[in-house]
């Protein structure tokens, strides 16, 4: 037997069933679940970058649960269920795909033109615009609204400066923006010699967004790269602490020169295997 979405919405109103359901979901609300998704979603983003496709499944079910979660919670505030969930996105994105579905319907023959990239982007952005003037008063509209301010700040900013830039507001080429990043180190720098906490994390600030600006006329996702700055990191402390396991000897035993060594000695090996980061 293979179970289907309705039973998985089945499962859920059961789990908040007021008499029988189970405590711990009885006690949740829309903010006590929102940890809970943020890390569904990168341990999806995990799964995929790790190439381990034969757990994506499961984990794709368990960030699934989360939408049915706040659906049935939605639901028994009278406010709306799964069903408007699957509406309303089914519909932006038949609005956001003109190209792909020209009459609006769903189910329409696949006989219109291509579109260049380039086109079907401008044509994005221009209905992504129509889409915020929709929901803020013209006095108030700015191209950055519906950027979220809740996403991770890497993540954030690259979307504000992309957003920026398709009204002209960047840099032409990558080289101008490495000049900015050196400044912005200058800055730093000079914080530090002033003593100045405050403005030290101001400049700090500045110097991340500025190599977020470099990531992204570069081509590459910032957040990306930082996971994988990460993993690599992760992968060479683990080396050493490895290699002093086998010598009987602690972190706390080696000098930092000696750990700086070691440190070496992985990214030396790393040379050695396919797609290290």
């Amino acid at each position: 037997m293979t179970y289907t979405l309705d039973d998985l919405l089945h499962l859920m109103a059961r789990l908040r069933d007021p008499q029988q359901g189970c405590p711990w979901d009885l006690k949740q609300d829309y903010a006590s679940i929102v940890p809970h998704t943020i890390e569904e979603a990168y341990e999806v983003a995990d799964t995929i970058e790790r190439g381990d496709f034969e757990h994506l499944q499961g984990e794709l079910g368990d960030l699934l649960f989360q939408v049915v979660y706040y659906s049935q919670l939605a639901r028994e505030e009278g406010r709306f269920e799964f069903e408007g969930v699957v509406d309303s996105i089914t519909r932006k994105l038949i609005r956001r795909h003109p190209h792909v579905f020209p009459t609006g319907e769903l189910y329409a023959p696949l006989d219109t033109p291509a579109l260049s990239e380039a086109q079907v982007k401008s044509r994005w952005e221009e209905i992504k615009a129509e889409e915020r003037a929709e929901k803020s008063e013209p006095a108030q509209l700015s191209l950055l609204d519906d950027v979220p301010a809740a996403l991770p700040a890497l993540s954030r900013a690259a979307k504000l400066q992309k957003r920026a830039a398709t009204v002209g507001f960047d840099w032409p080429e990558a080289l101008p923006v490495l000049d900015k990043v050196r400044e912005e180190l200058d800055e730093v720098l000079q914080a530090m010699a002033d003593g100045d906490s405050d403005a030290l994390e101001d400049e700090l600030g500045d110097l991340l967004f500025a190599t977020v600006n470099l990531a992204r006329h570069l081509k590459h996702d910032p957040e990306n790269a930082l996971r994988r700055a990460n993993r690599k990191f992760e992968r060479r402390f683990r080396f050493i602490e490895q290699a002093l396991r086998e010598q009987g000897l602690t972190l706390q035993d080696r000098t930092l020169d000696e750990l700086d060594a070691l440190w070496g000695e992985a990214k030396r090996q790393e040379k050695n295997l396919p797609s290290c980061g």
